[in-house]
């Protein structure tokens, strides 16, 4: 397994991890663009199913080193009624994945190495509403921003390569952030 630490920046890193691989990359100004081009691709397949479309995970947050994956959220009405957008997502390069862990979430990921993954389901569920908070949350405290960039390089450094173990290991420190955001928005 590989691991790169996102302060020493390779602009020759490609975008994207194979199975098993973590790397951290430097927040790169692409990424917003490149979101934009997806989305677009994505809302002419499926648009009509799609309640609303955001760009979540770190590559939305500017300045924050991210696994160069782009995050995407779609919701959608019904979850159920969503599966039709299998098809035309696997036409686009998605692979379908299920529930993927998270119970009434549709999860796809595009490409080998993986570019891409989109997290589907009902915009009134708790999984909407945390991927969403959590990103806004961070958008908006840099001091917060921060010390979850500083974790994640120490965390990186530490479980070298590791993705399962490092996503379990950020758990607690999100599950504190959408507190606290839950919390301001009262």
């Amino acid at each position: 397994m590989q691991n790169h630490r996102p302060d020493s920046p390779d602009p020759t890193l490609p975008f994207g991890l194979n199975s098993g691989e973590l790397r951290l990359s430097p927040y790169r100004d692409e990424w917003p663009a490149l979101y934009e081009s997806e989305q677009e691709t994505i809302e002419s397949a499926i648009g009509n199913h799609i309640e609303d479309i955001q760009h979540v995970g770190s590559t939305a947050i500017v300045g924050m080193p991210a696994k160069p994956i782009l995050d995407i959220a779609i919701a959608v009405e019904d979850f159920e009624m969503a599966r039709v957008c299998i098809a035309p997502l696997a036409a686009l390069g998605y692979t379908f994945k299920g529930e993927n862990g998270i119970p009434r979430r549709h999860y796809f990921t595009k490409g080998e190495p993986c570019t891409h993954h989109i997290h589907m389901g009902e915009e009134t569920s708790d999984e909407w509403a945390k991927l969403i908070l959590f990103r806004d949350y961070l958008r908006s405290d840099q001091r917060v921003s921060d010390e979850y960039a500083r974790l994640k390089s120490a965390l990186l450094d530490r479980l070298a390569g590791d993705r399962v173990a490092y996503q379990a290991a950020k758990t607690e420190f999100i599950k504190e952030v959408l507190q606290k955001a839950r919390a301001t928005r009262s």
